[in-house]
């Protein structure tokens, strides 16, 4: 019969799911999607199997959840099995009825489930791209049975005799080991073993609260290739020295968003009562992108990790803050439940989020203040280095000096035997010496004292402090032009560092952090 009002497209299936296949997902991120699915069904343990067989290799997940009925799995595995705009329960980490389906389909060309209830059968289910591929296939089939090539992995889920649970297998890894991804054969197995360790170091980050919650209905274990995956806490709450903030909460449409704020301990200060650990403990805190990369905020959606450091677009400009070195102690917690998933924009891989206009203002008034206390904990310790200095050798007075002519006038001269100064007069040659003098002499005799005394005057927040609204990168290079001119005149580098950190222009908060950052970096690198 023909429907004069509306035309049936239905999409093709093999079409549409190799255009889901491109959402942008990691093996990490994969994996870590699939397991959200093993919450949701109340598992107490994850095992995640990577078996290694060249072109055949495989991947499986299995939980000890509920399960599901036979009806509930063709559900399940029915593409947008849940309406995003559907209340969900507390604890479901899930909200497209996409993530299983999408997750898998990005890795492999064959996903089979394998699951069963305390009171059902084994039921089974299989995606197969390879089969929907075939001209004389039409429609989306969802085959009953497991492929031949899949019986051996399958069996082994079947003779656990398990009360509850599911097994999901992928296989035809076509984006993960697949022999056109290589020049070399033989580089496929090393990348494999390097895929797994970040599998881990991503699930020890992701699921950290799960992990070492203190319910036994929360906690859950994960396995990779029976290994235990251990927490990875990127607040260091354990530390002793790491310093919290207190918790504050904002209501949205109700619901209650809670944002705590950490700043680290310094490398120094790690471990500091665990027997010399410290260095350790350190490395292991940088997580798994490393010190920068992991400083802003954490957003949790129901304790589930979704942004792992990020400033999320808030601070000055256009772009916000940037991952600066003396803010990577900083690190700021937000806790969302899932019925706030539109309002923050999490997408199908769970993996990104932008804060709501209505949040924006709250969230970077703590961003500001945790910024400043990571940034304070940096100064301190190139202050530090301004303290220790005693010997005249190694302090830097300011470069100014006062001149008083006969007839009580004064002026202003800038200290050519200053040690900075001097320094760099050094390494410049004879002809550029006498151009840099006629600048400086120019300088000198153009210095605005009157235009300073009415500004003093009228301006009652008093002058900028030094390098105050002046790009990160131009001080710091302004620092090390400054330290390499004290080495070349001979200068020992901690001579140097506390000549520079007792230096006025340099004894702000802005500066000292920068300091005591590239002389972590110079550590590091040394």
């Amino acid at each position: 019969m023909i429907n004069n009002e509306y035309d049936e497209v239905a999409p093709d299936a093999a079409t549409m799911i190799e255009a889901l296949r491109a959402q942008g997902y990691t093996l990490a991120t994969a994996i870590a999607d699939l397991i959200d699915n093993s919450i949701a069904a109340r598992a107490q343990s994850v095992w995640i199997g990577f078996d290694w067989s060249g072109s055949d290799s495989a991947i499986t997940v299995v939980d000890d959840g509920l399960g599901m009925s036979e009806g509930e799995l063709v559900a399940a595995m029915r593409l947008g099995s849940r309406n995003p705009s559907e209340e969900r329960e507390e604890h479901d980490l899930g909200r497209f009825g996409l993530g299983m389906k999408t997750a898998s389909f990005s890795q492999a060309r064959r996903l089979t489930v394998l699951t069963k209830t305390i009171d059902s059968k084994f039921a089974t289910r299989r995606w197969d791209l390879d089969y929907l591929s075939e001209p004389s296939v039409t429609g989306w089939r969802l085959l009953k049975d497991a492929h031949a090539d899949s019986c051996a992995r399958i069996e082994e889920f079947e003779d656990r005799e398990p009360s509850q649970g599911t097994m999901l297998l992928l296989e035809k890894l076509d984006r993960v080991v697949s022999d056109e991804l290589f020049v070399e054969p033989s580089m496929a197995e090393s990348f494999w073993v390097k895929e797994i360790e970040k599998v881990r170091n991503h699930l020890a980050m992701v699921f950290h609260r799960y992990l070492a919650h203190q319910k036994s209905s929360k906690r859950i274990k994960l396995y990779i290739n029976n290994v235990p995956v251990e927490a990875w806490d990127p607040f260091c709450e354990l530390e002793p020295a790491t310093q919290a903030f207190p918790e504050d909460e904002m209501v949205l449409h109700g619901e209650k968003i809670k944002v705590k704020g950490f700043v680290l301990p310094h490398r120094d200060r790690f471990g500091a009562n665990q027997n010399g650990s410290g260095e350790a403990l350190h490395r292991a805190a940088a997580g798994p992108a490393g010190w920068n990369a992991q400083q802003g905020f954490y957003v949790y959606r129901n304790e589930r990790l979704i942004i792992p450091g990020d400033w999320l677009g808030l601070g000055p400009g256009n772009s916000g803050w940037k991952k600066e070195e003396h803010y990577k102690l900083a690190r700021i917690r937000i806790d969302l439940p899932n019925s706030l998933d539109h309002d923050w924009q999490i997408d199908i891989k769970k993996s990104s989020a932008s804060a709501p206009a209505a949040c924006r203002q709250w969230l970077s008034g703590i961003a500001k203040s945790v910024r400043e206390k990571a940034k304070n904990v940096y100064a301190h310790r190139g202050g530090v280095l301004a303290r220790r200095t005693k010997s005249k050798d190694t302090k830097l007075d300011r470069p100014w000096i006062t001149k008083v002519s006969s007839i009580g006038a004064f002026s202003y001269k800038i200290d050519r035997k200053h040690e900075i100064f001097s320094s760099l007069l050094a390494t410049i040659s004879d002809e550029h010496q006498e151009s840099l003098e006629a600048l400086l002499v120019l300088i000198e005799q153009t210095v605005p004292v009157q235009r300073i005394w009415i500004d003093s005057a009228e301006n009652q927040d008093g002058s900028a402090q030094p390098f105050e609204g002046e790009d990160t990168q131009n001080i710091r290079e302004t620092i090390l032009v400054a330290f390499n001119a004290l080495q070349l005149k001979g200068m020992s580098d901690d001579k140097a560092w506390e000549a520079l950190s007792s230096f006025a222009p340099f004894k702000t908060t802005e500066c000292l952090a920068l300091i005591s950052s590239i002389k972590e970096q110079d550590s590091l690198n040394g």
